[in-house]
């Protein structure tokens, strides 16, 4: 039986991310399996009979997947994807083959990568490469999509909002502060004695 950590996992583009996949017997397996939607018989890692076999890794995952090792006599097989990409949003497959009963047992990740705050854009699967590596995607019209018209910043679009209302409520509060001190001072004002009404 296996066992996922979250079914469900957002990430942040080139950072490291684990998508985790535990072995209730771990001492039965022989082949671990790693797959994403899309890419047919290629593999993001595959470990059979003790041994990584990077030769069945699709390209865009070669030297940048692994296990941890020293976890995986313990039952851990999870898979730590470095560097991820927006591009690598899917839903992953971890199979392994149970050698006690002859069978494969698998679980299923799905994996939202998105950008850092304040940057839009992804990686493409490629890494840039297919367009000569331009920044805009190698569209027409500078990266731009919707007939020209710009998206901006995510970071910007909901930070200034954000900041603008702090800056008020700071504002405000300032000014309370000022406004009750200066009414306690007011207040503290005695007329004299021989000033005072009988």
């Amino acid at each position: 039986m296996l066992k996922p950590f979250q079914e469900n996992i957002i990430a942040v583009s080139k950072q490291k991310t684990i998508l985790t996949c535990l072995v209730a017997n771990n001492k039965t397996y022989t082949v671990i399996e790693w797959k994403k939607d899309g890419l047919g018989e290629e593999h993001v890692l595959l470990y059979q009979n003790g041994h990584f076999k990077p030769e069945n890794y699709h390209p865009s995952f070669r030297n940048r997947v692994s296990l941890q090792e020293t976890l995986m006599k313990d039952g851990d097989v999870s898979l730590i994807l470095n560097n991820v990409s927006t591009a690598e949003s899917g839903t992953y497959e971890c199979r392994v083959y149970m050698k006690g009963t002859g069978s494969w047992k698998s679980i299923s990740i799905n994996l939202s990568v998105v950008d850092p705050p304040g940057q839009t854009g992804g990686d493409t699967e490629d890494r840039g490469k297919e367009d000569g590596g331009k920044k805009d995607g190698g569209k027409k019209d500078g990266g731009k999509e919707d007939g020209g018209k710009e998206d901006g910043s995510v970071g910007l679009k909901v930070g200034l909002p954000v900041g603008l209302i702090v800056a008020a409520v700071v504002g405000g509060g300032v000014f309370l502060i000022y406004r009750k001190l200066k009414a306690q001072k007011q207040g503290s004002y005695q007329v004299p004695a021989e000033q005072q009404p009988v």
